[in-house]
């Protein structure tokens, strides 16, 4: 990207929102959102004059101001069982994994919300990397406006994305301000138009990000437990000094409460010798026993 394009209003960052208001600036009307919407994501088309349906002096004022640009690949690798790895590079020369998990009836991709984490989990190699900085909108739905398009190619088979999650590099409720935009893309039926159900959100447990994401759509929660005492849990996941287990499992049944179709997955990686007892499993089991 050169210095005159990083100038310009990235629109894959833009929801449907966000594109009505980019417009009206422009003295366009809403309209335009919708088209611009259907045209990038689910056309993939990335060049304005490409944009049969606009006007030529519209598609020209978009050149002027704004780009469709996307993370570039750095490395791809595919395995034998069909997963695709793509690292791939984004704003200030970083670079972010997104991974496609093929399975017999769905596609999942796992995508990342930040460069690095700042949460220091003992077990996590992310967070050996340190925390750089939250991924914008831009970034964060670009690998999925990649990864589509690749599978869309044929070169891998038949592929392709059916559900989302969060659960790259980066806690993605400590940077609600770039993933909730791309939320309402996953959900919207002129971009990828996947149900709720079919995308997770990953948390170590922040439990503000958590209560705000409460006040929106019904997303499926997959919460980072890998412990249930807190003194455990503690050195495990830092988190958890901020906030303890049992305000975290208050946190999800609001969470719960808050939709009718909501539900809460716990992650628990097993530990040889940390946290794969019998005394852990009874911890387990008694916080567990205390879900609706």
């Amino acid at each position: 990207m050169t210095v005159v394009e990083a100038e310009k209003l990235n629109l894959l960052g833009l929801d449907r929102d966000g594109l009505v208001d980019f417009f009206a600036q422009m003295g366009e009307k809403p309209f335009r959102a919708r088209q611009i919407l259907q045209w990038i994501h689910q056309r993939g088309v990335t060049d304005f004059d490409q944009m049969t349906d606009l006007s030529q002096k519209l598609r020209a004022r978009l050149a002027d101001l704004a780009i469709i640009a996307s993370p570039r690949v750095i490395r791809e690798q595919a395995s034998a069982d069909g997963t695709i790895k793509w690292l791939l590079t984004v704003s200030g020369g970083s670079a972010v994994e997104t991974v496609f998990i093929p399975e017999a009836q769905r596609g999942t991709l796992c995508i990342s919300s930040q460069v690095g984490c700042m949460l220091n989990c003992t077990f996590c190699s992310t967070a050996t990397q340190g925390f750089k900085r939250n991924l914008a909108t831009a970034e964060i739905i670009g690998q999925v406006f990649h990864a589509v398009r690749e599978l869309e190619s044929g070169r891998f088979g038949d592929r392709r994305v059916t559900n989302v999650v969060f659960m790259g590099m980066g806690e993605p409720l400590l940077n609600l301000g770039g993933v909730s935009p791309a939320l309402n893309l996953l959900r919207d039926d002129l971009a990828y138009g996947l149900a709720s159900r079919r995308v997770t959100i990953s948390t170590a447990g922040v439990i503000p990000g958590l209560d705000q994401l409460a006040e929106g759509v019904e997303f499926a929660l997959a919460v980072s437990l890998h412990a249930a005492n807190d003194e455990l849990r503690s050195k495990l996941v830092p988190l958890n000094r901020k906030y303890p287990v049992a305000d975290l499992l208050d946190a999800c049944k609001r969470y719960v409460r808050g939709g009718k179709r909501r539900t809460v997955t716990f992650e628990y990686t097993m530990i040889d010798g940390v946290n794969d007892g019998r005394a852990q499993a009874r911890d387990l089991v008694r916080v567990l026993n205390g879900l609706p």
